[in-house]
């Protein structure tokens, strides 16, 4: 029944009771969802999709119902609002967020949404599978159409792709990126250029073997463990395109992809979905069953897994720690390498047509890509029929090279296939936060470099906790960048240590 005038602490309770309930619709439809990802039998996806379907409605209804609707009004009421906490403030906040865009949209065309692109992630899998993108554009093109109706009942300003921006990083427009990422790439072009340029190319030969699967599997296990995943409140498993799931911080669960003859793209692949899942483990006790036991945005979550990845996975430091390791992991396959040459070799810079094998430099290129094809589709500059075209096409524009077919093309990411447009920005500017949260921890820590090579990293995990994680979404993106760092988020500092990791390897 509705709220009406009842006392504070009554509707104070029966409001974290409704969000409870509402998480708990949350987690099983996340649980339903890495099932399907991880080992769900083919046959039963369709049925399976169905089921998240109607439990996604049900929470949807939820968060648009008359009582969330008497909730938000008797909590933004001047007077009740002045008696609530900070926290309590914020999760009327985003309730009252979610709902003013969530009422827009009529149930049923909510619910008809899910099972579309619940459906859509099985027939992308199979698409890539055999780089057939006729066989996957027909749900494309009505997840873009769906979209596309959205933004018109939810509104926009200036670019329709800024609603869809706003979802993943709050705050941020294409007129924002356009200026980032135009001054990220009038930077990178040219340290790319000298990099191909120079005669001191690192041998990576001693990467072009056949790795056991079982092996990468132990070692995977191992340095999530070194980097202090809390295995009791998750697990590892193989999927076809890596990520981690946070149904609540004592279930995080990450997956990762095993390739025999590439001992880098589990390796680099689990830390980097163990980044994310420190983050969702590591969030306050006191903000589980309520909206704020996330990451604060997609930018700050990338910017974690980016940073334990490449900030560390790929230093110095840590291979003089863990080539050991490695070597005993691999018997015989690394002998007489040395922990210089691994390292050089697992940072070559080589334009590439796989966003998630690439390297640091040219990895924000692939973003590029993506952002410059999702903000012609939702400004109808680019129909989903052209995409392979133009995927191609800008791909020779900004790495040089071009895919022999649509499966390590334009099928390669699974995001499109789930409705993420606006996701994939949120990469690049992890990777400048990450930057700028270095700067400030090596400040901080002292020999941050003497900790990594030490293997002792439970020490930076727990910073990033108490200064990062244990909020969730208690604070915005920008709150976190300017309480930790001082400053506004500031993409100098990615450009500053990509140039002097570069210029050290390629000797330029």
């Amino acid at each position: 029944m509705p709220v009406t005038t009842a006392n504070l602490e009554t509707n104070r309770s029966e409001f974290k009771q409704y969000l409870k309930k509402m998480k708990s619709y949350e987690e099983a439809v996340g649980l339903i969802y890495w099932d399907m990802r991880t080992g769900a039998p083919k046959k039963g996806i369709a049925q399976r999709s169905e089921v998240v379907g109607e439990l996604s409605g049900e929470l949807f209804k939820m968060s648009v119902s008359e009582r969330m609707g008497s909730f938000l009004d008797y909590f933004t009421d001047p007077q009740i609002d002045s008696q609530l906490d900070a926290t309590e403030r914020k999760i009327v906040s985003e309730c009252k967020k979610e709902y003013d865009r969530s009422k827009k949209i009529p149930p049923e065309k909510y619910q008809e949404y899910v099972v579309l692109t619940s459906q859509s992630e099985s027939a992308w899998e199979d698409a890539k599978h055999n780089a057939d993108f006729a066989s996957f554009q027909p749900y494309l093109e009505k997840i873009v159409a769906m979209n596309l109706e959205f933004i018109d009942l939810w509104g926009y300003e200036g670019h329709k792709y800024n609603t869809l921006l706003d979802m993943y990083e709050p705050g941020m427009t294409v007129e924002k990126l356009d200026q980032v990422f135009g001054a990220l790439r009038e930077k990178a072009v040219p340290l790319l250029a000298a990099i191909e340029a120079s005669s001191h190319k690192p041998d990576t030969s001693l990467l072009k073997q056949q790795f056991d699967i079982a092996k990468q599997k132990k070692f995977s296990l191992y340095i999530l463990e070194q980097m202090g995943y809390d295995f009791e409140a998750g697990r590892l498993d193989e999927t076809v395109h890596p990520f981690a799931t946070g149904l609540n911080p004592g279930d995080v669960r990450i997956t990762t992809r095993y390739l025999p003859d590439d001992v880098n793209s589990a390796l680099f692949g689990t830390i980097h979905e163990g980044g994310h899942a420190l983050y969702e483990q590591n969030i306050s006790a006191d903000l589980i069953g309520t909206p704020l036991c996330t990451g604060t945005s997609m930018g700050i979550h990338e910017s974690q897994s980016r940073f334990w990845e490449n900030m560390i996975g790929r230093s110095r430091p840590f291979w003089s720690r863990y080539f050991g390791d490695l070597q005993r992991n691999y018997p015989g396959q690394f002998d007489g390498a040395t922990v210089e040459q691994f390292y050089r070799a697992t940072n070559e810079v080589k334009p590439s047509l796989i966003r998630i094998e690439a390297d640091e430099l040219t990895y924000n290129l692939h973003i590029m890509v993506r952002y410059e094809i999702e903000k012609a589709l939702f400004s109808g500059a680019v129909k989903v029929a052209d995409l392979p075209e133009v995927w191609n096409e800008k791909y020779k524009e900004y790495l040089g090279v071009t895919p022999s077919h649509n499966g390590e093309g334009v099928l390669q990411d699974v995001h499109w296939s789930g409705g993420a447009f606006g996701y994939f920005p949120s990469y690049a500017l992890g990777n400048m936060y990450a930057a700028q949260f270095m700067r400030t921890i090596k400040r901080e820590l002292g020999d941050f470099d003497g900790l990594v090579a030490a293997g002792n990293l439970i020490p930076i995990k727990n910073w990033l906790a108490d200064k990062i994680y244990r909020y969730g979404k208690l604070l915005t993106p920008s709150e976190i960048v300017t309480q930790v760092t001082g400053e506004e988020l500031n993409p100098d500092y990615l450009m500053a240590y990509l140039t002097d990791k570069y210029a050290d390897i390629y000797k330029l």
